[in-house]
């Protein structure tokens, strides 16, 4: 949001709470979710028995040693795309809070989506962190077969729009790599994170991760 801790003025402050409920009360979370096996070919990772291929160095380093991923979406439902809307006609302030709480909120979704892949799993299993189409050189529109083989459209009402973004816009498709060996650990930097375009850290030169 912009502002530096312990420097929110007591406005904001006031409307943390208010729109908290808001976006609590208008989510309808909702995930998707499949396992599948992989194999690397001369022109990318194919996942079997799908059509879908991912291309790039940065997915075959981070698949590197896997031999299969998951295949994971979730969205907080059209709800909160009008109440975005909603809030910036009415209140500027008031939608950059709801848009940033409700960036929070999808990540929250993520993390029970995949307490629940992982319960399903076995135990040896290792896991890589998710990994979004558009990261890297990963292709974004992507998004669009993983919504297919998830039959996301339909379950969640997950869709993609004519730029491959996703709708609603509070909405994650990722990748995450299966092994059976401990995979090898990397820096979750500023390149997975869902919010890398507008983060307030990133324009002073700060990071919020190592």
């Amino acid at each position: 949001m912009g502002v530096k801790k312990g420097k929110a003025d007591a406005n904001t402050l006031a409307m943390l709470p208010q729109c908290e409920q808001l976006v609590i009360k208008n989510s309808i979370p909702r995930y998707r979710y499949g396992i599948f096996d992989i194999e690397k070919t001369g022109k990318g990772i194919q996942v079997l028995n799908t059509n879908l291929l991912l291309t790039g160095k940065d997915i075959e380093r981070h698949l590197s040693g896997c031999y299969g991923i998951v295949l994971m979406c979730a969205t907080l439902s059209g709800n909160i795309d009008n109440l975005i809307r909603t809030a910036q006609l009415q209140d500027m302030s008031k939608a950059i809070v709801i848009n940033s709480l409700s960036s929070v909120a999808i990540e929250q979704v993520c993390n029970k989506a995949e307490k629940e892949i992982y319960s399903t799993l076995d135990s040896s299993c290792y896991k890589t962190w998710r990994y979004s189409p558009g990261y890297g050189d990963l292709p974004i529109d992507i998004q669009k077969e993983i919504l297919t083989i998830l039959d996301a459209p339909r379950k969640i009402g997950l869709c993609t729009a004519d730029s491959m973004t996703l709708t609603p816009i509070k909405s994650v498709t990722a990748i995450i790599g299966l092994s059976h060996t401990p995979v090898a650990p990397a820096k979750r930097g500023c390149l997975c994170c869902n919010l890398r375009n507008t983060c307030q850290y990133r324009k002073v030169g700060n990071h919020c991760v190592q």
